[in-house]
């Protein structure tokens, strides 16, 4: 029944998701806040179809370390689940994407619209002053940022290598930083068919300490959102029998 379910899912998942990309067109001469409401309906229709038909639910945990203002989240990357997250919380946010996502029909003309960031990453120095300056911009507009240090999405128990760029981000922008652990790859795993229902956990945890040197950043980025994010795991399979961990491979 759970892959009858899950098929189900993913139609309504890839047919929502290819009429917005040919239907946002129409919004493009209206303001960036308008077009962003138009791609906020990305998850605002899907996040209840996870609930009612496959039955994935989610809680939200430290948002009192979150304070006002515009933010960098730094987030642990597993599922698809994320990338809708932050526009479902606040249609505003910006995301620093790769530029292989230009490749989807449309997907340019959106991501320019929204004021997202798109990197190349095969640009090295360059592509990081432009990731900086567009990140600057953002987040002087009130508006936070969000990234994966890992740069793509991870199984469940595994940890990818951490790239600089939150870590230029951190020392010369100077602006807060949020580290992000969730456990949504256990749910709605990687080119995973299956969706398994049960209760996904994303939590905000407190801010990064200023004034950090790039290794002591990046090595105390990466413990706060790994351990927390092993913790989540365990607490999910303690909590759903049928969930499942696959061995780490070294």
């Amino acid at each position: 029944m759970q892959r009858i379910i899950s098929g189900i899912f993913n139609f309504i998942f890839i047919g929502w998701t290819a009429v917005l990309l040919f239907t946002l067109w129409m919004l493009l001469p209206l303001s960036r806040r308008v077009f962003r409401r138009g791609i906020s309906l990305w998850p605002k229709l899907l996040f209840p179809v996870l609930e009612h038909l496959v039955g994935i639910t989610f809680e939200l945990r430290g948002q009192e370390n979150v304070p006002d203002g515009p933010v960098i989240y730094a987030v642990k990357h597993q599922s698809t689940w994320e990338t809708m997250f932050f526009l479902w919380q606040n249609p505003e946010t910006s995301y620093i994407m790769k530029k292989e996502l230009n490749k989807i029909p449309f997907w340019k003309w959106y991501m320019a619209k929204s004021q997202h960031v798109v990197i190349d990453r095969s640009g090295a120095a360059s592509t990081m002053r432009q990731m900086v300056s567009d990140s600057e911009h953002i987040l002087a507009e009130g508006r936070s940022i969000v990234i994966f240090p890992e740069g793509t999405r991870s199984e469940p128990g595994k940890t990818n290598t951490y790239h600089p760029g939150i870590a230029a981000l951190y020392r010369r922008i100077g602006a807060t930083v949020i580290p992000v652990a969730l456990n949504t790859g256990l749910f709605w795993g990687r080119r995973q068919f299956l969706k398994q229902p049960g209760k996904m956990t994303i939590q905000f945890l407190p801010a990064m300490p200023i004034d950090l040197d790039r290794k002591q950043f990046m090595s105390q980025l990466e413990s706060a959102i790994e351990d927390t994010t092993r913790d989540l795991e365990q607490e999910a399979l303690r909590g759903h029998p049928h969930l499942y961990l696959n061995p780490v491979k070294k």
